[in-house]
């Protein structure tokens, strides 16, 4: 997950406190040099023995490519960046006379089984209750959704004027990502005339 937007890597990043590095469709990865996250996983074993790598689906089109294939749901296929990074960091360590032990796991579906806690099934009861709720008083083309700490009736036409929404790569969240795992910030400064993203603009008018 993270075919377009790097929420949930940048997320579990967060929520973890174990990251080292942090790489999402919004940031392009760069592999050498002074901002180089190889150097940088190099550096970061050496000091503390080991390095936890964080990799959204989507990333690293600008290394390997866009696909003209599509998957059976219409989706464009992505590039194996997992497996990508896996080879270049092995790679980078044998250049320096080094091995390095690279597990690479693709955690697929897991990361959206857990058991519901409380607070989950307090929540999901909250939806249906709401989502009956709605269609029964008449209304259509509508999603529930919890707004200022109240149940609500969304416009999906609202909902996906935006869509695909994508994390801003100068905004506040990729912010406390770089501060908590100290990576190269490898977003581009602003050209001349050019205007920064309003990550806090609210989704809905």
């Amino acid at each position: 997950m993270g075919r377009s937007a790097g929420f949930i890597a940048v997320h579990a990043t967060l929520g973890s406190g174990d990251v080292d590095l942090c790489l999402v469709p919004e940031v392009d990865i760069v592999l050498n040099g002074p901002e180089g996250c190889l150097p940088f996983l190099r550096r970061r074993v050496k000091h503390q023995g080991y390095a936890v790598v964080v990799v959204a689906e989507g990333a690293g089109e600008e290394l390997m490519g866009t696909s003209a294939e599509v998957d059976a749901s219409g989706n464009k296929k992505l590039p194996k960046i997992g497996e990508f990074m896996k080879e270049q960091i092995e790679k980078h360590f044998k250049e320096q006379g080094e091995v390095a032990t690279v597990k690479y796991i693709d955690p697929s579906y897991m990361i959206r089984s857990v058991p519901a806690n409380a607070s989950d099934s307090l929540y999901c009861m909250q939806l249906a209750q709401n989502a009956v709720h709605g269609a029964m008083a008449g209304f259509t083309g509508f999603s529930v959704g919890l707004c200022n700490n109240k149940m609500v009736f969304l416009p999906i036409p609202e909902l996906v004027e935006t869509s695909p929404r994508s994390m801003n790569p100068r905004g506040r969240t990729w912010e406390r990502v770089l501060a908590r795992t100290r990576q190269p910030n490898t977003v581009p400064a602003l050209k001349p005339g050019e205007k920064e993203i309003d990550s806090h603009a609210p989704m809905l008018r």
